[in-house]
């Protein structure tokens, strides 16, 4: 039995910075999606790739992790699961509920509403949220990075496009089903074998039961792993920057959405697993026109059939 070191004390959720309580989230998310038990290794490296981010701030948040308790940690050998994370429920709650900013939350959804004018500043900004300038900078900077707001000529700010009707959404999945398969077929496409694996365990994990238990933002966050990571594979840049660009702004819709579509979302998953077995088959065709059908499917079921919009809380 390795030895562990004593968790020190963890601070509250709340104080964790955005990005460590990101990463914390993911990392719960990865751990359910694996369905992994107690006493499974967590490889920073290996998670660091998963989500997209550098080893240190995976760290960190392991280091939160264990001292909630959720991980041992052993100095020679990294950390260990200290229970199933079939047992993570209330701690997936309470980090994957809701996402990780209530003022960009609060933002996004003004402007998905048409409450917040095009053009906006700090001081407006800090006196109708009643929010810090830090805070208020801090988001704003999020929301320049995800590209749905930009600087303006002098020292204020302007909201950009984003889906916020349901035309902009029709146009969103018209948009996907055009580059998403045509990167499938890219000559320069070439699947990860280890990937591919990974997506598949997660995509047979939501169909088999975690369509049923796992929080609206895993399931919105599991198909955007799933639709990124076949872009990714096409080698091409501009390919994966459009999927990535498109699921940023479809993020302030989905969060809202998932909530009613488990049933959706089982099939959904199904549909990924079977895409997916046609890649690891070697059949880019079937593959492409199976993802083509995907997409389109879930334009009918989401907009040309229910109204994404008019079914918002």
């Amino acid at each position: 039995m390795p030895s562990t070191t004593p968790p020190a004390s963890a601070p509250a959720a709340t104080d964790l910075t955005a990005l460590q309580r990101r990463i914390v989230r993911d990392i719960v998310s990865l751990m359910r999606h694996d369905n992994l038990k107690a006493g499974d290794r967590l490889a920073e490296l290996s998670i660091a790739r998963q989500i997209g981010t550098s080893r240190t701030p995976v760290n960190v948040a392991l280091q939160h992790l264990a001292a909630l308790g959720v991980l041992t940690h052993d100095p020679n050998r990294g950390h260990f699961l200290s229970r199933d994370a079939s047992e993570l429920g209330s701690l997936a709650h309470e980090f994957l509920a809701t996402p990780d900013e209530p003022l960009y939350l609060r933002i996004a959804e003004d402007r998905l509403t048409g409450t917040l004018p095009d053009a906006v500043n700090e001081i407006d900004l800090m006196r109708r949220y009643d929010a810090p300038r830090g805070t208020v900078r801090r988001v704003l900077a999020r929301i320049q990075q995800e590209e749905w707001i930009e600087k303006s000529a002098g020292h204020g700010w302007t909201f950009l496009p984003i889906i916020d009707s349901n035309q902009a959404y029709e146009e969103s999945y018209v948009f996907r089903a055009a580059i998403e398969p045509t990167g499938l077929l890219s000559p320069s496409f070439h699947a990860d074998p280890e990937e591919l694996e990974n997506l598949r365990q997660h995509q047979r994990f939501i169909a088999e039961q975690g369509y049923r238990s796992i929080t609206p933002i895993e399931l919105f966050e599991a198909s955007c792993r799933f639709h990124e990571t076949i872009a990714k594979w096409s080698n091409n840049r501009f390919i994966l920057q459009g999927v990535r660009r498109t699921d940023q702004l479809r993020r302030l819709v989905e969060y809202r959405h998932f909530t009613r579509d488990r049933d959706f979302r089982h099939d959904q998953a199904l549909e990924h697993i079977v895409i997916l077995d046609a890649i690891a088959a070697g059949d880019r065709v079937k593959a492409a026109n199976l993802l083509r059908r995907h997409l389109e499917d879930a334009l009918r079921d989401k907009v040309l059939t229910r109204n994404v919009f008019t079914e918002m809380p």
